[in-house]
């Protein structure tokens, strides 16, 4: 089953909320990632920011762009195992 085609109106609309997304992820992976972060910053992204932004942006952005070839559930297993990576490392306990 074929989704409907994007206007090029939507397809930027969505094209900049996909880049919007992608750019609020990397930043925070590169915090996840630096030591000089704290860690009740680390806890913040990897228990509340980064879902929050994967789930209700990146994810329904990804979702809709030409050519995706992932599913939500692959989306979120992927999302998943990233925070389950940091969680690990830096001993996050989410509530």
């Amino acid at each position: 089953q074929k989704e409907p085609e994007l206007s090029p109106e939507d397809q930027s609309k969505l094209s900049a909320q996909f880049e919007k997304s992608d750019a609020a992820i990397t930043t925070f992976f590169d915090k996840l990632d630096s030591p000089a972060s704290l860690a009740a910053d680390r806890k913040q992204i990897a228990c509340i920011d980064f879902p929050t932004e994967y789930k209700t942006n990146y994810v329904p952005a990804m979702l809709q762009s030409e050519g995706n070839t992932y599913s939500e559930e692959k989306l979120l297993a992927d999302m998943d195992m990233a925070l389950d990576y940091y969680k690990k490392k830096d001993n996050i306990v989410c509530k």
